[in-house]
């Protein structure tokens, strides 16, 4: 987290509210992406802070909007959605910004653990409509993965196979942008997927090679989940 830290650090010295606002609205998903959620939550905290002060009211939303991530990441999938909806209800389309496709992938997955699955789909359709339209492929992979999860949860006819690939196309974006933390992420939803069926050897071939690549990072949630993994796998 020193890089998050060192986001923040330098927004503060330069004594500037809207660039200390800018630099949490990039840090807080750094955090949650490894599993910091009491740092990314005294982030937010900060952010709305901040934003209600100076009447920054576009800030303000999406401080909202990271309330309700943290709140599904927390087990309150339900509140969690409502918040996180209604704060994307607040911030004008034009002003969608590039972190938008993670926040629906979030409503998406909160709808899902809410119960409430055919709106999950719905979200997510637009999410990935949305990537495709203004090829926004950074999140691509985690769009496809997270599909993948809606679909294992649901367990219609025909949804573990396409999960399994969803899961494929998303390991595969990872690879083709080098992005090995969303390699990571959609290797071990695939072995994941494969140590439920009983094909533990397929899994650690699917996992095992891309942790491997690691050098560092490794009390990070997702690491820790493929570390466990692979360790239930041998």
């Amino acid at each position: 987290m020193r890089i998050v830290d060192g986001i923040v650090d330098y927004a503060r010295i330069k004594d500037h509210p809207a660039s200390l606002v800018y630099a949490l609205f990039h840090a807080v998903p750094i955090a949650l992406y490894a599993g910091e959620l009491t740092t990314a939550g005294q982030f937010v905290k900060l952010m709305i802070d901040l934003a209600m002060k100076h009447a920054l009211e576009r800030w303000n939303a999406w401080g909202q909007c990271f309330e309700g991530v943290l709140l599904i990441k927390r087990g309150d999938s339900g509140a969690g959605s409502r918040l996180l909806r209604a704060g994307l209800d607040r911030v004008p389309e034009a002003a969608f910004h590039h972190h938008t496709n993670f926040f629906l992938a979030e409503l998406a997955e909160g709808l899902g653990r809410a119960g409430r699955l055919t709106e999950g789909f719905v979200v997510m359709e637009r999410a990935l409509a949305r990537a495709k339209r203004i090829e926004e492929g950074w999140c691509f992979a985690e769009l496809l993965r997270k599909n993948g999860e809606l679909l294992l949860v649901r367990a219609a006819p025909n949804d573990v196979a396409n999960a399994e690939e969803c899961f494929k196309q998303a390991l595969e974006w990872g690879r083709r942008q080098d992005a090995l933390s969303w390699e990571l992420r959609s290797a071990t939803s695939l072995a994941r997927l494969y140590r439920r069926q009983g094909r533990t050897t397929q899994a650690r071939k699917v996992l095992a090679p891309v942790y491997r690549r690691f050098t560092e990072g490794f009390t990070t949630a997702d690491l820790l989940a493929a570390n466990a993994l692979l360790d239930a796998l041998r």
